[in-house]
């Protein structure tokens, strides 16, 4: 019998389709779903295209975490279409200032073995628990609550083997942030991490948590953990002890690649704007003027995470031009901290409290002053996301992030003894805490006779059109690597409130990087056009309003070196074709505003043959790859992914 690691044996558990070599596409079983309001109205206003009466997946939960801040009716409208939806089509609802999707799914529905995905890319955290957990585009959620299998290529798995124990002032966050000093943002595309070791067996399962939600900095398609005594713990401190079952890696199992790690030998790390991979110890950055902490995030969700940085502030201030905003994570984490008093430490200390939420993390609120450096305890800094264009923000531990708020300069929390003589404080997980589920609401048994209640933002899906065999047009925009999501389809206060309106949410395409992106692509839209792209295109969130707006912009074609995974299935997924330059010094040939021709697409699409690009401006052939699946074949011959259910439902 061959022995299995962990991810083998939840993929194989779940395999309906292909064979697990890597590369391979295979088809999933899904067990679960998650959804949050900054993509769920998408993932409903899908089901409601489809003509979707029910769910079929074992649980499916609909969270309202991003788009807090009511300034107008917008966002409030949307709670109300997502709280009537979840009823209607039998999904769980976790309303506004209950929490953060992955911590609350986390402690409320987090099961051992089970197989997830979610229209958020950081819902790969849930592998800290023994799932298999992998972020997606929300259409193939959509597909996934109806009972549709999840397609993904076959991922290498790369063995992290965790040695030894954190030392004081180091934390988890040092362990993601030192495997992003080492492997940057695309160092784990087209892989799923999985740490083993002895060092696995000294963190908790939130721990496991900031290791295993950043694993989407990394690109990796999820990182997952074994279930444990350390599961077995947090599943009973959460009164769900009967949810945990046992899944480690067979002894001997093997990796398809390899890396170690000694707990032991880490120090304090910190990534430096504007990049999550731009990971330095705290050491060669210290000294450097805080204006703005901020503690809490699906990055560090964890009651410790709150609670070191309280007991370090406790009968101390924070620096008078310190702004030290706090966002629990969970209602739960709140009641929790408020009961035992860590709370009323972080207050008197001079603290901000805002609602448990992303807030901050996604630019919703909590904007950093211009030109002013702003620690944060998230999992990106990308250009722009914070709200401020021009940002300085920084990455880094709970630890770090309070003992510069102290200080009010970046400094290594090891200072804080060496300097004050502030003990570390001593921690163990309370196996007594407050719990809450009484603020995640169960659907109906029957949601026939629930009215869905749209406000007048809430627009119908466009619709689309089966793939062109021949595109012209001029290319819109040349951009370098690792473009962001976010510089794609920004987030923000301005922004998210226009999720559920494509139409208007197309004017903010490529705001950040280009203001005159939406004036020149709206004069193609009926004809087409073209995006030039380095390598990495697309990383960081899976929101496919960053494929979904450009695609109703008329853009037909990205030209790339490489894509994130889960940007190029939104791509895919909305009739975009998604070519690679099969030999990439072809990419400086090309400037915005040449003028590309492709012909015969349907037929090359057919026979997966090589793309032959005309750029008529330089009169020169560029060859393009576009590696397709027969499934992908399909969906992009039919113009994406809604017209080929729907086609397959008439069939």
């Amino acid at each position: 019998m061959t022995k299995k690691n962990v991810a083998q044996k939840l993929i194989a558990s779940h395999l309906l389709s292909g064979q697990m070599v890597p590369g391979e596409e295979i088809g999933l079983k899904v067990d679960q779903t998650l959804t949050q309001d900054a993509t769920g109205t998408m993932v409903m206003l899908e089901l409601d295209a489809m003509g979707i009466k029910r769910v079929k997946t074992e649980v499916s939960a609909q969270y309202v975490d991003h788009n807090l801040v009511q300034n107008d009716f917008k966002n409030a409208d949307d709670h109300i279409f997502l709280q009537t939806s979840a009823a209607k089509y039998g999904i769980w609802f976790s309303p506004p200032g209950n929490g953060v999707s992955h911590p609350v799914h986390m402690e409320r529905f987090g099961i051992p073995g089970k197989l997830m995905i979610g229209s958020d890319s950081h819902t790969c955290a849930a592998g800290s628990m023994g799932m298999l957990a992998i972020g997606s585009g929300g259409l193939e959620v959509a597909l996934a609550m109806v009972g549709q299998p999840f397609y993904v290529k076959m991922p290498q798995i790369m063995g992290v083997k965790l040695t030894g124990k954190l030392p004081e002032w180091v934390s988890a966050k040092d362990v993601i942030l030192e495997m992003l000093r080492r492997h940057d943002v695309a160092g784990g595309v087209g892989k799923i991490i999985e740490y083993y070791g002895p060092g696995v067996e000294t963190l908790t399962a939130m721990d496991r948590h900031v290791i295993a939600n950043m694993g989407a900095e990394l690109g990796a398609t999820t990182s997952v953990f074994p279930s444990d005594h350390q599961t077995q713990a947090f599943l009973k401190q959460q009164k769900r002890e009967k949810d945990w079952k046992e899944i480690v890696a067979d002894p001997g199992a093997s990796y398809d690649l390899l890396d170690e790690i000694d707990l032991a030998k880490l120090e304090p790390l910190i990534a430096c704007p504007s990049s999550p991979g731009n990971v330095v110890p705290v050491r060669e950055v210290a000294g450097r003027e805080v204006f703005q902490v901020m503690i809490g995030s699906s990055a560090n969700p964890g009651l410790r995470d709150f609670v070191i940085p309280a007991l370090i502030l406790e009968n101390r201030r924070i620096h008078p031009r310190i702004s030290l905003d706090i966002n629990p994570s969970s209602r739960q984490i709140l009641e929790n901290l408020t009961e035992k008093g860590h709370l009323m430490l972080l207050i008197r200390g001079g603290a901000r409290i805002h609602q448990a939420g992303c807030n901050g993390c996604i630019g919703m609120g909590q904007a950093p002053a211009t030109d002013k450096i702003s620690l944060r305890t998230v999992p990106r800094n990308f250009p722009g996301r914070s709200g401020t264009k021009e940002d300085k923000v920084y990455l880094c531990s709970p630890e770090t992030a309070i003992a510069s708020a102290i200080t009010g300069v970046i400094t290594d929390p090891r200072d804080l003894q060496k300097k004050l003589g502030v003990k570390y404080p001593r921690y163990q997980e309370p196996m007594d805490l407050l719990i809450n589920t009484d603020m995640v609401y169960a659907p109906p048994k029957e949601g026939g006779h629930v009215e869905v209640i749209r406000g007048p933002n809430i627009q119908p899906l466009p619709k689309f059109e089966p793939l062109k065999k021949q595109l012209e047009g001029p290319v819109l925009l040349k951009l370098e690597n690792n473009i962001s999501t976010d510089e794609i389809s920004p987030a923000g206060s301005k922004v998210l409130p226009f999720r559920s309106n494509i139409p208007e949410i197309s004017k903010f395409t490529f705001s950040v990087v280009d203001d005159g992106f939406y004036n020149r692509a709206i004069k193609h839209q009926k004809t087409g056009s073209f995006i030039v792209a380095g390598a990495n295109y697309g990383q960081g969130s899976s929101r496919e309003h960053a494929a979904l707006a450009p695609s109703y912009l008329g853009i037909k074609a990205v030209l790339a070196k490489s894509y994130a995974r889960i940007h190029r299935s939104n791509l895919v997924n909305f009739g975009i074709l998604p070519l690679v330059f099969a030999n990439e010094k072809d990419w400086k040939s090309i400037e915005r505003d040449d003028i590309l021709s492709i012909d015969d697409i349907s037929e090359t699409v057919k026979k997966g043959a090589d793309f032959k690009v005309m750029n008529k401006t330089k009169n020169m052939t560029i060859a393009m790859k576009c590696p397709l699946t027969p499934h992908e074949k399909e969906i992009l011959l039919a113009g994406g992914l809604i017209n080929y259910m729907i086609q397959q439902h008439k069939a």
